[in-house]
Formats: structure tokens, sequence, C-alpha cells
């Protein structure tokens, strides 16, 4: 994997690094621009983090309010997960993939042009979701006086919203044996030739 840093993205799908399509691929059913992928992983994001909160206050409320210093940390913390969460995205390419910021939407997000099937590419959505959302979050529900973990977990799964859309439509539409391929912003899959 060779990692490069892009900047800004300029709202421009023909800019993103991509190959050639493959013979008979099929686009993705989803957001056809980062606007509308925006407003879907924002509202997701929002119903995620009231669905995992609300649990929490439950098993941990006594703790939370002991614990403001934890509390606030923990839901400030997911800022610093950012460039880390791509990355952990990035692994799981083997070949170049190029990071981007889309700060005024809420996003950073990384491009590669390979194909992978559809289990490499569920695994590369959810990733950084399960280390910096799922994990700390159910160590925080484990052990409750840990308030920073599940503050942290809570957000910071929540964040992963465009990830989990882009796992709901591989497991979805993507038929056994088929593999996908990111073209300018939409998401292809093909079932290869043996």
């Amino acid at each position: 994997m060779r990692l490069h840093y892009m900047g800004k993205y300029n709202l421009d799908p023909a800019s993103l690094p991509h190959g050639e399509h493959m013979p008979g691929a099929v686009k993705f059913r989803e957001a056809d621009d980062t606007g509308k992928l925006a407003r879907i992983a924002n509202t997701m994001a929002v119903i995620i983090m009231l669905a995992m909160a609300i649990p929490a206050v439950f098993r941990c409320g006594r703790y939370i309010v002991a614990s403001t210093v934890q509390a606030c940390l923990g839901l400030t913390a997911p800022v610093l997960t950012l460039f880390p969460h791509e990355f952990l995205h990035a692994v799981c390419f083997r070949e170049d993939v190029y990071l981007y910021t889309n700060l005024s939407q809420g996003m950073l997000f990384v491009v590669g042009p390979e194909p992978m099937s559809r289990a490499r590419f569920v695994f590369m959505s959810l990733f950084p979701n399960i280390v910096f959302g799922f994990l700390p979050y159910a160590v925080g529900m484990i052990f409750p006086q840990c308030v920073f973990c599940l503050a942290l977990g809570v957000i910071a799964a929540g964040m992963g919203a465009g990830d989990y859309y882009n796992v709901f439509n591989a497991v979805t539409q993507m038929p056994g044996g088929a593999k996908t391929y990111l073209y300018q912003f939409n998401s292809y899959w093909y079932m290869p030739q043996d």
C-alpha cells in the first residue's frame, strides 16, 4: 500500500484516481455526489449515536455524571481519530491509495482504484469503526466506570456512518463471487472472468 495525501477534494469526481471500467460492471445504487452522501451519512450518524447512547446512559449513567472530565474528553477525542480512521481503511489496500479531505461536508475519505472482493471491501469499510468505535464502546459497557471509552465509542461509531452505507450497498447489491472497485465517486461491481 502506498498512501498519497491529496488535500482538499475539489468536488469534481473526474479528478479522483480511477482505473478503467471492467467488462459488464454494474454501478451501485448509491448517492451520486458528496452532498447527497453527506446528508445520508449525517442522518445515519445521529441515529447510530442515539441508538448507542441510550443504552450507555442506562448502563453507565451514574459514572457519566461523576466523570464529566472523562465524558468531555471522550466526546472530543474522536476528532483525533479522523486521520487514523482513514489510515486504517488505507492499510486494507494493496496498491496506491489517495486520501482526500472534504471538511465543509464533514468528510475525509480514501480512494483506491484496485478491485476488491466483497468480503475484503466490507472488512476495509468496517475496520476503523471496530477499532475506534465498537471496541471502546464494548469496553465502556463492560466497565461502566470507563466513561472515556464509552463516549469515544459512541461518537467514533457514528462518524463511520458513510462506511456502513457502503457495506449495506455491497452486501445487498453484489452477488457472490463479485468484485468491486471505485470509479470516480461511485462503486461498481463485476463478475471476474476465469
